[in-house]
């Protein structure tokens, strides 16, 4: 099942818009956005392959962590996780 998963960090620094365009190069591989420009949070959305929603957070914090130092940025927290899959989106769509 596809899972959209967001993962967001906070650093110790503002992060620039070069930074995040690294990041979103970074995440692009997974379908992943990149967030975070002029703050000291950022963050992505990424999309995952998983049968559950845990197993889906662990491959998107994962894949997140890994953009994360190839763009090298700096080290951050993960303050942020969460996961839908395609059929809760699709669940929403109907209300």
């Amino acid at each position: 099942m596809k899972w959209s998963v967001g993962v967001e960090a906070e650093g110790d620094q503002v992060l620039t818009r070069e930074e995040i365009v690294e990041l979103a190069d970074a995440v692009a591989a997974d379908n992943g956005i990149a967030t975070g420009i002029g703050t000291t949070r950022y963050g992505a959305q990424l999309l995952v392959e998983a049968e559950t929603r845990d197993e889906a957070i662990a491959k998107g914090t994962q894949a997140f962590l890994a953009a994360v130092k190839i763009a090298g940025l700096p080290g951050g927290s993960v303050v942020r996780t969460e996961a839908i899959s395609e059929d809760e989106d699709e669940d929403e769509g109907d209300q």
